[in-house]
């Protein structure tokens, strides 16, 4: 309903260009749980054009942050909310989630911050871009190279949340919109816009976003679409009906706008043909399907909705979830004696009850009933007590296929055969998480691989991982969120690949010189720097990329190779045995290919105490020609890339890791073996460290 309010309520604002704009005439919103009005909320009189013009100018100073920096930032705004986090908990009660589902929404969301922050400082490189890939050889003489790099779009994260997660819908969203130097606008649903709000207004109030990274519109989305443009993304999450027609929004479709849409679908958890009713993962199974049916009050699109169980245990499976089901207590979420609080409004109730009452055109209900109540209000409130049905044919009907129930309902489907069992989960026509409870090899095998083109994510339950496993509803930030079909065809989270959508990929093509100079990451053929200091003599602050040490040759001997033969323990025939030798592949005994990575090492350390510390791993080793005694080795080393590294407590050193290209050649000038050797280097004090005095705080 929409009217004038005088009452002292919530007025959730919208933030754009850079100000609050709050109206006293909108939509009244009331609480789940009693049914009084709390807040009200309109976007009347915002701008959607500027707001969307003000964030692509903003995005400017966003763009010009390095990865590392976006993570830095992001980690302290996660540790500013989450010392905020009570007072989301109290609005959250609102809208009729208990403590327990709060957690999920208001910590998990700010977990994916931390999440991404780390992703970022540990995988991508402290620069504004993100080189993607090897690089390629265009040319013969090797004169000629290309490589992809990742650079942010110049526009503006447009993102439309679902009501049932308020505050991780968002933080979900633009945790890789910001690392990937995006700004974000951010619509929620309006049932639940005030806990999104209250976020937001700390998050502008904390000071440690660039301004315009983050805009936010309360009540009706207006013309926002309209004004998209081709450097802009949208991200929908709601219903495979809404999702359909945003898709084809004329300014999406016209200006080939990068849409991804995570739509509702009806996820199936499947209980092997294996599982006797006296193993642990039978009682896992039942446990699993009413925790997803309570949680949230099943408003979640993850949940499960279709449980597949073997024919011969239904009436098991059944009873198992009566008395399960029978242990939930309805009623205000604020109690602690509350399992399952109410849906998010008394419309969405009337939704759900609609869609169960077709749903029995082709399944009976097997568990019902009316809970005592402990505190809300029965009528004005939003409550609904879990249902259980049975669908007896499941390969022929429909309904359950088709229609989700978005609330506390879930419908039983047997099956004879894991064929059976496959086939039934496709039905619904995509899926963003399917689950398997199963601890036999062959039948999970079976069950993975046969359903893993129509489903986004896929959780195998057992004895084995139910200690630690995060249960069929729960997405990961380290995983991918999103499904194929129904699902909405997209991808949300999913590690850094979620920051890729963010990002323009671009191929670049040059000598390598140039391209070392563009992407500051040695490119082989590229020119070096030679210095008559010596590298390891050189802080972090003071190598250079290019940098390169040529070194002395060393003949290799016959007692080099039997030393180090009888050094280590290793006797291969290639090394020790003349005749075996003579027989193989190299036609004479040849080094040790450690023994030359250990000669390479003699070549270039400088042995002194020195600025170089330790050394910290060594990766893409290859061995490409035989050495044998008599070959004469040399090595280069060049300084391929730099990664500061934050200082962690308790430490007092600031350090950065060096990455060295080794390249070994022979007498003849021919590549034997090639490596990257990371070095921890001592650098000098920067803003980013904390005072040397205070060493227990972290960057």
């Amino acid at each position: 309903m929409t009217q004038s309010i005088t009452s002292d309520l919530l007025r959730p604002a919208s933030y754009v260009s850079g100000s609050w704009h709050a109206n006293a005439d909108g939509q009244v919103l009331v609480d789940a749980v009693y049914g009084r009005p709390v807040a009200v909320i309109s976007s009347e009189g915002v701008d959607f054009a500027e707001a969307l013009a003000y964030g692509r100018r903003a995005g400017g100073a966003l763009r010009r942050m390095t990865f590392h920096e976006r993570a830095r930032a992001l980690r302290a705004l996660g540790a500013y909310l989450m010392e905020r986090k009570e007072a989301y908990y109290a609005l959250s009660a609102l809208t009729g989630a208990t403590r327990r589902d709060s957690w999920v929404d208001i910590e998990g969301g700010i977990g994916t911050l931390f999440s991404y922050a780390s992703a970022a400082r540990r995988e991508l490189p402290d620069e504004r871009f993100w080189p993607d890939g090897k690089v390629e050889r265009l040319g013969r003489e090797g004169t000629f190279v290309g490589r992809h790099l990742l650079v942010p779009r110049e526009g503006v994260a447009v993102q439309i949340n679902a009501f049932n997660f308020p505050v991780w819908g968002m933080l979900e969203k633009f945790a890789p919109a910001f690392i990937g130097g995006m700004p974000s606008l951010v619509k929620p649903a309006p049932q639940t816009a005030y806990l999104t709000e209250r976020v937001v207004r700390d998050i502008v109030a904390s000071g440690l976003i660039p301004e315009g990274t983050l805009q936010l519109v309360t009540g009706e989305p207006g013309s926002l679409l309209d004004h998209v443009e081709e450097q802009d993304v949208v991200a929908f999450t709601g219903s495979a009906a809404t999702a359909a027609k945003l898709r084809v929004h004329p300014a999406i479709v016209g200006r080939s706008v990068p849409f991804n849409a995570e739509a509702d679908s009806l996820n199936a958890s499947v209980l092997g043909l294996s599982v006797k009713p006296e193993d642990p993962e039978f009682a896992l199974f039942v446990r699993e399907v009413a925790r997803e049916m309570t949680g949230k009050a099943g408003q979640k699109c993850t949940a499960i909705r279709r449980a597949l169980v073997p024919s011969h245990l239904v009436e098991a499976v059944t009873e198992g979830l009566r008395r399960e089901l029978a242990k939930v207590t309805l009623g205000d979420p604020a109690r602690d004696d509350v399992r399952m609080g109410a849906l998010v409004s008394v419309e969405q109730r009337e939704r759900v009850r609609e869609t169960l009452e077709k749903l029995q055109a082709e399944a009976r209900v097997v568990i019902s009933g009316e809970a005592q109540l402990l505190g809300g209000d029965r009528e004005k409130g939003a409550f609904l007590d879990p249902t259980v049905l049975l669908c007896e044919t499941p390969l022929t009907a429909r309904g359950p296929h088709e229609l989700e129930a978005f609330g506390p309902v879930a419908t039983l489907l047997p099956y004879d055969s894991l064929e059976d069992a496959i086939h039934l989960t496709k039905l619904g026509r995509g899926s963003l998480a399917g689950s398997i409870v199963s601890r036999d090899r062959a039948e999970a095998t079976e069950l993975v691989l046969g359903m893993a083109s129509s489903h986004g994510r896929l959780l195998v339950l057992n004895r084995d991982n139910a200690k630690e496993n995060t249960g069929h509803g729960s997405p990961l930030p380290q995983l991918n969120h999103g499904g194929p079909g129904r699902a909405g065809g997209g991808s949300e989270l999913g590690g850094l690949s979620a920051v890729r959508h963010h990002m323009n990929r671009v191929a670049v093509q040059a000598d390598p010189t140039i391209l070392t100079s563009v992407t500051r990451e040695f490119v082989p053929g590229a020119q070096v720097q030679e210095d008559v200091v010596h590298p390891f003599r050189k802080s972090f602050d003071e190598i250079q990329v290019g940098d390169s040490l040529l070194t002395h040759r060393r003949t290799v001997t016959e007692a080099d190779i039997v030393n180090f033969a009888g050094l280590t323990g290793d006797h291969f025939y290639a090394h020790v045995d003349e005749i075996g030798a003579r027989e193989g592949i190299f036609g004479k005994r040849v080094a040790h290919g450690y023994f030359l990575i250990s000669a390479a090492a003699g070549q270039f350390v400088s042995p002194a105490p020195g600025p170089v510390l330790a050394n910290y791993g060594l990766e893409n080793l290859r061995f490409i020609e035989p050495v044998g005694i008599g070959d004469t080795i040399r090595t280069r080393l060049t300084c391929k890339r730099k990664i500061r590294k934050d200082l962690r407590p308790g430490e007092t050193r600031p350090t950065g890791v060096v990455e060295w290209r080794s390249e070994i050649t022979n007498q003849d000038g021919v590549l034997v073996a090639t490596y990257d050797i990371l070095t921890l280097v001592e650098r000098s004090r920067d803003g980013f460290d904390p005072p040397a005095e205070d060493s227990s705080v972290q960057a």
